[in-house]
């Protein structure tokens, strides 16, 4: 059965290493109100970390792991994993680390934020639950931990969801302007490169966070509860060095970690990814305007499709769930799962 669907999968997006862009507006489909209460965590110890996590759904279920960004935490899963377990699959949600009640073992660790890191965290998650393979998805630094696995882990990935494409990034060419609009949005990242920044992410972690909500997603309207569900994950107390870290990193400004160094020199070749994926945009994306998908045209070596979401900014999981889960679910069912 699996065969059938990955074949079916393989012809909708052409054939080979074909691309079917999308440039049509696909319609935000809603799973109605959103849930309420928060999501039950567990901890496992995977790696550098103790990880929180989420998980619902079938044990045996095929699994799938959903990935926030930043500064958002699990609960923007919080109507995609109910929709993906109730088709039968595993479903896991992770903090990812600085993030929620993940917690680092060793107080002499880095609290690196670096890409080849939270890349890292993902496949040592996939070890400590002894999970061969799975379909990897998430947006902004989510996105970018599941492009990197994804990547250097081909084995791991049985398919790719990543919003706005291919999130790996070309740290030789952070000195590189963006136009103006985009740097505007990006204001954060310059903020955090100071310490005047690191002092008010100290001070202000939840305002700060309330204001690049807005900015990221202009057309949400996300209530009260809904944000103070997902602050509670920024007061974990390595938040604010991996945030800083992070940023100071991939603008140049910090130096990467020498245990990364290896999967840093290999990510700075922008490697392609070969899984099946489906790479989305919102066309209400506050941070990067949604396009046709044709940048990342060799980047996706796999059947690939690109769709652009209506109702979608940039957190575009809680925002339009069901566009997400489907995607999700779309490549589970056509995966070429190993046994």
């Amino acid at each position: 059965m699996f065969q059938t669907n990955r074949r079916r999968f393989l012809l909708s997006a052409a054939a080979g290493s074909a691309v079917l862009a999308l440039d049509g507006i696909a319609p935000a489909l809603a799973a109605g109100p959103q849930s309420s209460a928060p999501l039950a965590v567990r901890q496992i110890k995977a790696g550098l970390l103790d990880v929180g996590y989420h998980e619902t759904g079938p044990a045996d279920g095929r699994p799938v792991i959903l990935l926030h960004g930043f500064p958002y935490d699990i609960h923007s899963f919080v109507d995609v994993a109910p929709l993906l377990a109730r088709q039968g699959y595993r479903v896991i949600v992770p903090h990812l680390r600085g993030h929620g009640t993940t917690r680092f073992l060793d107080a002499a660790t880095p609290r690196s934020g670096q890409q080849a890191a939270i890349g890292q965290d993902l496949v040592d998650l996939l070890d400590a639950l002894r999970i061969p393979q799975a379909v990897l998805a998430g947006y902004d630094w989510g996105g970018r931990a599941a492009c990197v696995a994804a990547a250097l882990h081909p084995s791991r990935c049985a398919g790719l969801v990543s919003v706005n494409g291919y999130l790996i990034q070309d740290i030789a060419k952070a000195a590189n302007p963006a136009p103006p609009a985009v740097e505007a949005g990006f204001w954060y990242q310059f903020y955090f490169l100071t310490e005047r920044g690191r002092a008010g992410l100290t001070a202000n972690r939840a305002g700060i966070a309330r204001v690049m909500w807005k900015g990221n997603s202009p057309d949400w309207r996300f209530d009260d509860a809904t944000f103070a569900r997902a602050a509670l994950a920024f007061d974990n107390p390595d938040y604010v060095d991996v945030v800083l870290h992070s940023y100071r990193h991939r603008l140049g400004h910090a130096p990467g970690f020498p245990e990364y160094a290896r999967q840093e020199a290999l990510l700075a070749a922008a490697p392609a990814i070969a899984a099946p994926a489906i790479t989305l945009d919102g066309l209400s994306d506050g941070v990067i305007k949604a396009t046709d998908g044709s940048q990342w045209q060799g980047k996706f070596t796999g059947p690939w499709q690109h769709r652009r979401i209506g109702g979608a900014g940039h957190n575009l999981p809680q925002e339009t769930p069901q566009a997400f889960a489907d995607a999700v679910a779309e490549l589970a069912r056509s995966a070429d799962w190993r046994t």
